[in-house]
């Protein structure tokens, strides 16, 4: 049987049309997502990285805004991860044309867009920059999310470590609190509960000195290893990424055997995937 050309199947572009008033095909965002976290879940970024470019590309074919901002978000935090800073911000800018062309500047998910705008500023020490998304983002999510939303605890984490960069120590401490008290309470939450409480060490050492604040530094690490060391904890992709991501702040507490404890076991865990 003779083989179908493209323009056999495809619907023609109308060239009066803006993109807008194009037919839309949305993308698979469950199948899309669903093979990102096996990539992620197995810590391999290339494999990442070529998967969201192709799903951006079937995005843009489509017309999806909505899909295309979903997949230029987990391409800002992939770039993010991987340091490269261009790449990252060019997923930046494309993500805020979105949330203006899709009309959803008051939403969650705009938010949400500008939460990962402020951590891609914040990766790459520019916190002063990074602060102003996070407030637009702190204004949505306070009205809209529940108060133990795990999405809060994410933005006050954030804010948080941009504040202690500009030196608001006290505000920042507060905001540690807040998350602490959501995660605590979350199913599963005990490692994001450990990331705070590093954050808080890391607090300690930037208001009060290293040797100064010596004794409560050593009490935020204790808490974080016990909450990483409970037996209960589903030891998935994201678990290994925390231990990985936790590592080198025991590591640079003089903790090495802690370090590379975890270290391991994250790279365990990934091979396992």
């Amino acid at each position: 049987m003779k083989g179908l050309k493209p323009e056999d199947y495809l619907e023609p572009a109308c060239i009066f049309c803006t993109p807008e008033q194009q037919t839309i095909h949305p993308v698979d965002l469950r199948r899309c997502l669903g093979r990102l976290d096996e990539y992620l879940g197995r810590n391999d970024t290339a494999a990442a990285e070529r998967h969201l470019n192709y799903w951006k590309q079937e995005a843009l074919a489509g017309n999806d805004l909505r899909g295309l901002l979903t997949i230029e978000n987990e391409r800002m935090g992939l770039y993010r991860k991987l340091g490269k800073q261009e790449a990252a911000k060019e997923a930046v800018q494309s993500a805020l044309s979105l949330v203006d062309r899709t009309g959803l500047q008051d939403t969650v998910t705009a938010a949400t867009t500008w939460l990962n705008v402020g951590t891609v500023y914040k990766s790459f020490r520019q916190s002063e920059t990074a602060l102003p998304w996070y407030e637009q983002a702190r204004t949505i999510y306070e009205r809209e999310l529940d108060c133990d939303d795990p999405r809060l605890a994410g933005l006050y984490n954030n804010l948080a470590l941009v504040l202690v960069d500009l030196r608001r120590f006290a505000e920042a401490r507060d905001l540690y609190g807040k998350a602490l008290t959501i995660v605590e309470k979350a199913e599963n939450g005990a490692p994001d509960a450990a990331i705070t409480e590093l954050n808080l060490a890391n607090l300690a050492e930037a208001e009060g000195g290293l040797l100064e604040a010596e004794a409560e530094i050593e009490a935020h690490l204790d808490r974080a290893k016990a909450l990483l060391d409970r037996p209960d904890l589903t030891q998935d992709g994201y678990y290994a990424f925390v231990c990985d991501k936790c590592a080198p702040t025991f590591g640079y507490y003089g903790r090495f055997a802690d370090a590379q404890e975890l270290k391991e076991r994250s790279e365990a865990i990934y091979a396992r995937a």
